[in-house]
């Protein structure tokens, strides 16, 4: 195995590792929209461990799906939904989490398996991305109205970042990308969406200090903007 798949595991196994964690973490807090999702994006991770280590074809496939899941519907209908536990203080059933898995899924195996869309694919991602970077921002906002500073800054970094792969997934080739060890688009995403899931989770955990009166670091009372 050479140094750029040693790379490209690594970076997979730091964003399963931060997926099972933060997901189940999320789960706790009986958020089964977001803690299902990260899990999900684990197990793509999971998957192209052994992609990148064996080469094989079906953990390929496997990562392939739970890809286009997460970047079709999961982070953006599914974690927002999530999200909006938070910020909105919607409370679905268990079986609305339900449906909304399995309708979902059933989308995201149109996406994959569907070619007369596939000319249109790339653009539905990115229209989906600049969704889920709104949304985002506006998870920000709520951060700063209640002075959580730390965490509302490590969300405006996950969510350039994440926008930027997104927006060069399927437009742009990062020049030498084939052999460069660390700069080379996969090391970047995996690493990206690590960084993520614990952005959420904190910036979550703030919302919900806030909502139950807690003070924030910084010692100023907590607003409810």
């Amino acid at each position: 195995m050479d140094l750029r798949s040693l790379v490209l595991m690594l970076s997979a196994a730091l964003l399963a590792l931060s997926c099972y964690f933060y997901g189940w973490k999320m789960v706790r807090k009986r958020n089964y929209l977001l803690g299902g999702e990260m899990w999900i994006v684990g197990i793509s991770a999971t998957n192209a461990i052994g992609f990148f280590a064996t080469g094989n074809a079906i953990s390929y496939e496997v990562a392939h799906f739970f890809d286009a899941f997460s970047r079709g519907f999961g982070m953006p209908v599914i974690a927002v939904a999530g999200l909006m536990a938070i910020t909105h203080g919607y409370k679905p059933s268990i079986l609305l989490d339900v449906v909304a898995f399995v309708a979902t899924f059933a989308g995201a195996f149109v996406l994959v398996g569907a070619g007369f869309i596939a000319g249109v694919l790339p653009y539905f991602y990115l229209v989906m991305a600049i969704w889920l970077s709104i949304y985002l921002a506006y998870f920000t906002k709520r951060l700063l109205n209640i002075g959580a500073t730390l965490e509302a800054l490590g969300m405006v970094v996950a969510l350039v970042t994440t926008f930027a792969i997104a927006a060069i997934y399927d437009f742009y080739k990062i020049p030498g990308e084939e052999t460069n060890v660390v700069f080379n688009f996969y090391t970047l995403a995996l690493s990206t969406w690590a960084y993520l899931m614990p952005a959420l989770y904190y910036g979550y955990c703030a919302l919900e200090r806030a909502q139950s009166g807690v003070r924030v670091p910084n010692g100023t009372a907590p607003s409810r903007g």
